[in-house]
């Protein structure tokens, strides 16, 4: 799906990103170590997009499935602080979420990859798919990314807000 003018317009209003974990900001894979240990593969591009969104006033938020310390580990690192793990009721975590920042579906944008993330995509103003994310959640994106997830879709997301909102100039300003 291309980037419509529409999608930019919506894009530009947009004060909260929720990302799934697996199969969104990792390639989707469980990778266990000869003892047992769990590993994750995260895309440097999409953490230093996620962190650069923590940095402007775009709050983001994880809302996943599965509990991982990795993936606690991995946003405290990137200055994450709305992380919800094990929660298989999305849409309950969703709703608190919105209460408690104090904003409404027309302000907020879910990337997701599975039929989990259904109910917040039908919700919010920016349901976002990854390149390979199952059929139930491309059929009610709004938009589909080029990359996959793991591999450059959250970089995608945060770029895609930043250039619409004006503040990837000042972001790259304070890297020089």
């Amino acid at each position: 799906m291309k980037l419509t003018e529409k999608i930019l317009k919506i894009a530009k209003n947009i004060k909260l990103v929720i990302f799934d974990v697996d199969g969104v900001l990792t390639d989707g894979g469980i990778y266990f170590t000869d003892d047992g240990r769990e590993i994750k593969k995260f895309n440097v591009k999409d953490g230093l997009g996620l962190s650069w969104l923590a940095q402007s006033d775009i709050t983001v938020a994880i809302i996943t499935g599965r509990t991982s310390p990795i993936v606690a580990e991995r946003m405290k690192a990137l200055k994450i602080n709305h992380v919800y793990q094990g929660r298989m009721n999305k849409l309950e975590t969703y709703h608190n979420l919105l209460d408690a920042l104090h904003l409404n579906h027309s302000q907020v944008a879910y990337v997701g990859d599975d039929a989990i993330d259904v109910p917040i995509m039908r919700e919010c103003i920016l349901p976002i798919a990854v390149a390979d994310a199952h059929d139930s959640a491309k059929s009610v994106a709004k938009w589909v990314t080029n990359n996959k997830g793991g591999y450059g879709a959250g970089r995608e997301v945060c770029d895609l807000l930043l250039n619409t909102q004006n503040k990837m100039v000042e972001i790259l300003k304070s890297h020089q």
